[in-house]
């Protein structure tokens, strides 16, 4: 795909900051860059703490799902999970609420300043809520060592777990660890091992993982992700980073193409969102997201833009990623 010239995208750009409901991973603001396309209007959004090479691969997401057909859907829904960040667990009921109809939930663990009593109890308060049918997943985000890993796993795994996301940071740490508890019949997914490698298909390679966890916009888009996915040849879930309805509109196309979806996806986290970009925005109804395109409503983009010195961080951020993209220095 030709490059848009940056005069096109700063014409369209429009940055804001949402509230979240609840402190998610150190925020309870969610910034984010939309452009609109030819084709619609298209997210861009990499953590603030990303540098530029990272957050280019964002950018080149952001530009195929707004400037390029995307690939062609196998289904029309897709059925999401609750996402419970590392809330008290006398809050967790309030949290998946929000969440219509899932019949999964995952639930954040390791959170730095906690302990493993904490990730007991909120996962406990889960498990009761979900009731025995209902299925819980882990995320510790990379947070253990294979030793406090193996442990939390003894804690936890009387919860009946679904499966545990990236409990270790390194594949030399998660290949030890799914040896070391494969006895429990826990499986093992790879997230940040996929999307912030230098080669996502070295977990699969190295048997570290049963499954991976995919996003379209870290990945570069709906196209590279589903050929990872293809040649990583293990089961894959489709998730989000926190985007607004627009982002969650690419990682939808991307759920709606994969030939398999044996998972629940992480694509329900608008409804952590205290605030969206569109009237309509893609919260779960019965457990399921729409596949749907997302434009935002003039008078949401207006109440929630970001002042002006974070929409000029954005926009030099922009400039510095197009300029990447285009090998230019």
């Amino acid at each position: 795909m030709p490059l848009p010239p940056l005069t096109d995208l700063l014409s369209t750009a429009r940055v804001v900051a949402l509230p979240l409901v609840t402190r998610f991973r150190g925020v309870d603001h969610r910034e984010a860059l939309l452009l609109e396309g030819p084709a619609g209007w298209t997210e861009f959004s990499p953590f603030l703490e990303y540098d530029d090479a990272e957050a280019s691969t964002w950018l080149a997401a952001a530009l195929d799902f707004g400037w390029q057909a995307q690939p062609t859907p196998v289904r029309s829904t897709v059925p999401v999970n609750a996402t419970v960040p590392a809330v008290d667990a006398a809050a967790v009921a309030d949290v998946l609420a929000r969440f219509d109809g899932c019949r999964t939930a995952k639930v954040k663990v390791a959170e730095r300043g906690q302990r493993l009593a904490d990730d007991v109890a909120r996962v406990r308060a889960v498990r009761t809520a979900m009731g025995p049918e209902g299925r819980v997943r882990l995320d510790a985000n990379g947070g253990w060592n294979v030793d406090e890993a193996e442990h939390a796993v003894h804690a936890l795994a009387e919860f009946d777990l679904e499966y545990l996301e990236q409990p270790c940071a390194t594949v030399e740490e998660l290949t030890e660890l799914r040896e070391r508890i494969a006895d429990w019949d826990i499986p093992v997914a790879a997230d940040e091992s996929v999307r912030k490698a230098a080669d996502p298909l070295a977990v699969a390679r190295a048997g570290a993982a049963d499954l991976i966890v995919v996003k379209a916009q870290p990945l570069g888009g709906a196209r590279r992700a589903l050929g990872i996915v293809a040649e990583a040849g293990l089961p894959a879930v489709v998730s989000s980073a926190l985007d607004t309805s627009v982002g969650l509109a690419m990682g939808l196309a991307l759920a709606a193409a994969l030939p398999d979806l044996p998972y629940d996806c992480g694509l329900g986290t608008a409804s952590l969102l205290a605030a969206d970009v569109t009237t309509e925005p893609l919260r779960p109804e019965a457990g399921v997201l729409k596949v749907r395109r997302v434009t935002p409503d003039a008078t949401l983009l207006e109440r929630h833009a970001a002042d002006a010195d974070r929409r000029e961080w954005w926009l030099a951020r922009l400039e510095r990623c197009h300029a990447l993209l285009a090998g230019t220095p």
